[in-house]
């Protein structure tokens, strides 16, 4: 046999999920199965009652008949289970295999009654007022009858059909007990203690999901902005090694040539040298292409040596990288700008500056949104941390910081941004 660390059967899974073929299979093999409890002390057939699997219950009774009887931690049996649920032909069933069912309560003195006014079923309810064994008028330990529960719930129309029954109210049936008006105003409040207890938990509960969830959330933000970084500096080597290959390649690739004949040597020039070295344009081209290549290739040395573990400081290299692209690039850009005077040639010099005019414009329209990216992105980022210290100052509790689960993952998450 094989259990989970909850102490949960094969059985109790299939009994759990209504899987019939799967419990009839297992009871053939051991029918003892039925009689082993999860921790919280729920067999297979307190499983399958709550589901609402009538044949499941049906084959697990045949099994082992004592099963009917067994009570979880809270004393409950498949019959307080079934009365949380809607089946009528499962109360029928379960109480055919155990008449002793209909009035055993559980730990805080509940019948199944109370359960099913608690939960406001009406139908089971009036399946349990036709049993003639019933009682009617049980108090649990909070001193309330199935019409005090009901009333308490605010389930009216349960109400007036207990009422309608015979069902008493408490007080009606015992209105000295409990040692006078002293005696029910402490009762009383017991009873907001408790509900207050219950509340508190449920408060801590709901603290407790949401921090797990935002716990996910966080875990794949966290991958999102890993793998967007990660691209990102991918993409600045590749682009760093092109445009190194570029400019390297530009320089032996001028326009005109070189000088390669001693006899045509005009005065001032060497074996090797671009005939038009003497130009601005080539002298423009020369240095700023030089530099381009340095950048470029000071960007591929770093990419390739340096190991970012933590992720604001892979960030900030990106950000420096990033600044030492844009500076290549447009480098890069003036370089070609200026060599295209040499091309061209000086009639037809308004080609050039048509280029310059276009290329000018691109480039700086492109870089002049990057920049207002970066600081937006910045700004945003900075309020953002001074709203989340705000709230963190003034509660250590998600629920009470007054910010709603879609405000926390915003802050942390967006689609796209500039570094």
């Amino acid at each position: 046999m094989t259990v989970d660390a909850s102490n949960t059967t094969a059985l109790n899974t299939a009994a759990t999920q209504g899987h019939m073929d799967v419990v009839k299979l297992l009871l053939q093999v051991d029918g003892s199965l039925a009689l082993i409890a999860r921790s919280n002390g729920k067999t297979a057939l307190h499983s399958a009652a709550r589901n609402g699997h009538v044949e499941v219950v049906r084959a697990l009774v045949e099994a082992e008949p004592s099963i009917a009887l067994r009570t979880d931690k809270k004393g409950q049996t498949a019959l307080h289970m079934a009365a949380k649920g809607t089946r009528l032909d499962l109360i029928d069933a379960l109480l055919a295999a155990e008449p002793a069912l209909l009035n055993q309560t559980d730990t805080k003195e509940n019948t199944v009654l109370h359960i099913a006014a608690r939960k406001a079923r009406p139908e089971i309810i009036k399946r349990l007022l036709a049993m003639p064994d019933a009682n009617l008028n049980a108090i649990n330990r909070s001193r309330e009858t199935p019409l005090d529960t009901a009333e308490k719930m605010g389930n009216t129309e349960v109400a007036e059909l207990l009422a309608e029954h015979g069902v008493q109210s408490a007080r009606a049936i015992n209105p000295g007990g409990g040692g006078g008006g002293g005696g029910k105003q402490a009762r009383e409040l017991k009873q907001q203690v408790s509900d207050i207890k219950h509340e508190v938990h449920s408060q801590l509960e709901q603290t407790r999901q949401t921090r797990v969830r935002m716990q996910g959330i966080a875990k794949r933000i966290n991958k999102l902005h890993e793998e967007g970084l990660n691209n990102a500096i991918n993409s600045t080597t590749v682009v760093a090694v092109l445009i190194a290959t570029v400019a390297f390649a530009a320089i032996f690739t001028v326009p005109g040539e070189y000088v390669q004949d001693p006899s045509s040597l005009a005065p001032g020039q060497q074996l090797g040298e671009a005939n038009i070295s003497h130009e601005t344009a080539f002298i423009i081209f020369f240095v700023f292409d030089s530099v381009s290549l340095f950048i470029s290739l000071a960007v591929v040395v770093v990419q390739t040596s340096v190991v970012v573990i933590e992720r604001k400081a892979k960030k900030q290299m990106m950000a420096v990288i990033n600044k030492l692209m844009w500076v290549a690039c447009v480098l890069i850009s003036v370089s070609f700008l200026a060599l295209s005077f040499v091309v061209v040639g000086r009639t037809e010099r308004w080609l050039a500056v048509s280029v310059t005019i276009m290329g000018g414009t691109i480039l700086v329209t492109t870089i002049g949104t990057m920049l207002y990216w970066v600081i937006a992105h910045r700004v945003e980022a900075r309020r953002m941390r001074s709203n989340k210290h705000a709230s963190l100052s003034r509660s250590r509790s998600f629920s009470n910081s007054g910010m709603s689960e879609s405000e926390w993952v915003e802050e942390d998450y967006k689609r796209m941004y500039a570094i």
